[in-house]
């Protein structure tokens, strides 16, 4: 009788068991004598059981029959139940669909989600690679790692921002006081400046409007000495000249260039008579403009053997300028001369020619002048002593530390000086922007670091912003225009651009607080701090990370260098065939041509794509 009650109270204990199988709990059955006993002592058992006699009810049936009964019962829902949990634990989709509801759902409850997102994103990605429950622990103990490292790497990429985005001090310069200043008389000769320079101002940038009238990409922008005009340049070949405050074209005229007008520039102290031009055809042209609002001609001043992306002004000089190509020429072009085209330099690292994408002339001392191009390294030339047997010529050289010893293949693809020349402001491809003092000497580090942008996809421009360099402006490949506080390198101003996605050209005003911008759009878009608000930065991180996560990315694959000089190699060799078979067809039409040709001996004819006059017409 006492094996009979035992086997009653182990039915209860199993009783248990199922139950809480069922409620997704799972405590260990204790053993049959412990069960026993605990019984015993919570009295569940009936006393007579515990003292051995038969109890019997209305029906005859004694207690012990109805345990006897009760425990088969249970022993048919236990077997049941282990065929349906051996069942289940060969369907791994019933478990993953459970887990990804209730088991990922308690995991958050508990560890306040990380635990239950962190099964979730394992689990799905599971399923994406088709692992099935047969996968193996290490599998799953390199998906945690990998799990871990990624969650590091969200960490660090949240603390740099954090360390990137700070809210600045107070402004030094402030409306109101400053109003009532000028208006007593007080600091008048000081106010535009130091308003244009207010970084109250630059916060409250906003579109005014676009100038529509190019068919391609808009390449450059430049502003006449007064700021009243406005040059744009375009993958149309065509070069227009802008009332910009009117957003009307005021003259519209064919270049003579084949290929896209990388820059025009109004020559200074020239009565904004006379522009020159650059493009990837090699070709530097000059256009001869009247005050009649037409163009009379253009004609090619030298010929680069490779794509002409940048000139260099004298801004004391109406006739005098640089060019700079892919071909690592330096040309130094007075007008003044019957062959106005000077080779002066030919850019080298060791023995190695290095193509050019930048050039500027420093405004204080203009016989001193930068490049930059296929490799890490600000050159800085001398004009009036450049001797090739001496270090290649160069001056100066200046490179980040870092960038010196490393794999990746940067390029600069813009320089500019400040504007009393102590400073050089250099955009790296797929890197940062750096600012140099160029009062140091050769191969000292930066002293300024401007990130968060992206460079990779166009040769793209940078620029100070503000009557004395007090802003860093750029644009970026995520279509927004960046403007960084130039002392502090925080960024104060993050504004959309192009919708098509990339921003390449910014011409500050020379003036007035006013940024044209351009890039692939077909349009000039000019801002001015005309909002009521200044800019809360809206987006800012989300734009910064991605900019971040994809330039990381890219930096580990290999090849891309490769691919693009691989592509450019090709480009090239097609242009060069194009103009050869068109020279055979009209060999006998070009015969009596008479049109005066200003290039130099220096020049390369192997890239003439056109003649070298063109006659203008008014738009």
């Amino acid at each position: 009788m006492a094996d009979e009650a035992g086997k009653a109270g182990l039915g209860n204990g199993e009783d248990k068991e199922v139950q809480q199988l069922q409620d997704g709990s799972h405590n260990p059955l204790p053993t049959r004598g412990g069960g026993e006993e605990e019984e015993e002592a919570a009295g569940t058992l009936p006393a007579q059981s515990r003292s051995g006699e038969h109890v019997t009810d209305g029906s005859g049936e004694t207690s012990q029959d109805k345990t006897e009964e009760q425990g088969g019962e249970r022993r048919e829902e236990e077997e049941e139940e282990e065929e349906e949990e051996e069942q289940d634990s060969d369907s791994m989709e019933d478990t993953v669909r459970y887990s990804l509801t209730e088991e990922a759902g308690d995991s958050d409850d508990r560890s306040g989600g990380e635990g239950g997102r962190r099964e979730l994103r394992r689990r799905r990605r599971d399923r994406s690679r088709g692992r099935t429950s047969s996968s193996s622990d290490e599998e799953i103990e390199e998906d945690d790692e990998d799990e871990e490292e990624e969650e590091e790497d969200e960490q660090a990429l949240d603390d740099w921002l954090d360390s990137e985005i700070k809210e600045l001090g107070c402004p030094g310069w402030r409306a109101i006081p400053e109003l009532r200043a000028r208006e007593i008389g007080r600091g008048l000769p000081h106010f535009t400046p130091r308003a244009c320079g207010a970084r109250g101002l630059v916060q409250r940038f906003k579109l005014q409007g676009s100038l529509e009238k190019h068919s391609g990409c808009v390449n450059t922008l430049h502003f006449n000495s007064s700021g009243s005009r406005l040059a744009s340049g375009s993958d149309d070949l065509k070069v227009i000249i802008w009332d910009w405050t009117r957003k009307r074209a005021v003259l519209e005229f064919e270049t003579g260039h084949k290929s896209n007008v990388f820059q025009a520039k109004f020559l200074p102290h020239s009565g904004d008579s006379t522009l020159a031009m650059c493009a990837r055809d090699g070709q530097i042209r000059l256009a001869d403009l009247s005050a009649t609002q037409r163009c009379k001609s253009t004609k090619k001043v030298a010929q680069h053997k490779g794509a002409a992306h940048k000139l260099a002004l004298d801004p004391d000089s109406p006739c005098f300028f640089l060019s700079a190509g892919e071909d690592a020429v330096v040309f130094g072009i007075d007008l003044r001369l019957d062959r106005p085209a000077t080779k002066l330099v030919v850019a080298k690292e060791n023995d190695k020619k290095v193509g050019l994408y930048t050039i500027y002339v420093n405004p204080a001392r203009t016989h001193e002048f930068a490049v930059g191009g296929r490799d890490q390294y600000v050159r800085i030339y001398d004009h009036r002593k450049i001797n090739e047997n001496e270090n290649n010529g160069v001056l100066k050289k200046f490179c980040p530390q870092h960038l010196i010893a490393s794999e990746s293949k940067t390029n600069i693809t813009c320089l500019v000086y400040s504007h009393d020349g102590t400073e050089l402001l250099a955009s790296y491809n797929d890197e940062d922007i750096y600012l140099f003092d160029t009062s140091h000497s050769d191969g000292a580090e930066y002293i300024k670091h401007y990130k968060g942008h992206r460079n990779n996809a166009t040769v793209k421009g940078v620029n100070f912003y503000g009557p004395r360099d007090e802003f860093v402006v750029s644009g970026s490949d995520c279509g927004h225009v960046y403007l960084w506080e130039k002392n502090s390198a925080r960024i104060v101003q993050f504004m959309e651009g192009d919708k098509g996605g990339v921003v390449n050209c910014l011409e500050p005003h020379p003036h007035l607080p006013v940024l044209a911008t351009s890039g692939l759009d077909h349009d000039v878009k000019i801002w001015a701090p005309t909002a009521e608000t200044p800019t809360g930065l809206r987006g800012l991180k989300e734009v910064m990370k991605k900019n971040k996560r994809e330039r990381d990315e890219d930096s580990v694959r290999n090849g891309d260098q490769y691919d693009t000089q691989l592509l450019w190699f090709l480009m090239r060799h097609v242009r060069h065939r194009r103009p050869q078979r068109s020279r055979r067809g009209e060999a006998v039409g070009t015969e009596g041509d008479s049109d005066e040709s200003w290039s130099s001996p220096d020049s390369s004819d192997e890239e003439e794509t056109g003649p070298d006059q063109v006659q203008c017409m008014s738009s």
